[in-house]
């Protein structure tokens, strides 16, 4: 799932190369989706990279490739018809009901909702829509209210978080520094990774070597949750 942005800046570079086999400028980027710098479109892809969707080419200039177009974009390419990009379908439920994942055998549950799934990028709608529910064992749960987030992308492999996780949330808006939270970005993009405070700057920092810390001033970063407890399915 994307964000508008990520949407349509990744139809655009694919545009651009399907017509003139060269991947667009930064600054075409930037007037394409009429942002202000650079920086917003340098963290589009690096989400949009996180993601699976683009591949930034090592030693060669203005070299990104598209390794898959979202569902719709797809769809309407083998169609024949146009895709229109500010158009965003944020309906996780739509793709087909998960199956819950069970829960540890004896122990006492509680009944999560499952809000969607979380990555770098991940819309702020992926977090407020019920799409399902899960047992979840008590004994991983703290106070107050939790809710469910599949986690999709590999940014937090080495913390232990893998692919297809799901990842039981304890909902605040403050967690101590060094712990893992679920953090919204600009009011636009919700993202696993753990929190560094350095000043009155945040630092999300993932835990894989391949995926760089990305760093805000404290005015763009609110904390939605802290994770407190994953189940896994083998």
């Amino acid at each position: 799932m994307l964000t508008r942005k990520q949407r349509e800046l990744l139809v655009f570079i694919n545009d651009r190369i399907m017509s003139t086999g060269v991947s667009p400028s930064f600054d075409e980027m930037k007037e394409a989706l009429d942002l202000r710098s650079k920086s917003g479109i340098h963290r589009l892809i690096t989400a949009l990279e996180e993601r699976g969707f683009l591949k930034r080419l090592p030693n060669r200039a203005r070299a990104l490739e598209v390794i898959r177009l979202p569902d719709e974009a797809s769809t309407a390419r083998k169609q024949g018809a146009r895709f229109s990009p500010s158009v965003v379908t944020a309906n996780f439920a739509g793709r087909g009901r998960q199956k819950a994942r069970p829960a540890l055998a004896g122990s006492t549950t509680s009944d999560l909702p499952i809000l969607g799934r979380i990555a770098a990028g991940t819309p702020i709608e992926a977090i407020q829509h019920e799409v399902d529910r899960v047992a979840a064992p008590e004994a991983l749960l703290r106070s107050g209210e939790h809710f469910v987030l599949e986690v999709q992308g590999e940014s937090m492999i080495d913390a232990g978080i893998f692919d297809g996780d799901y990842a039981i949330i304890q909902r605040t808006d403050d967690a101590a520094n060094g712990e893992i939270v679920v953090a919204l970005v600009d009011q636009e993009e919700a993202t696993l990774k753990r929190l560094r405070k350095k000043g009155a700057s945040i630092a999300l920092e993932a835990a894989n070597p391949s995926f760089e810390t990305r760093i805000y001033g404290a005015d763009r970063v609110s904390i939605q949750g802290r994770l407190v407890g994953l189940m896994r399915k083998y």
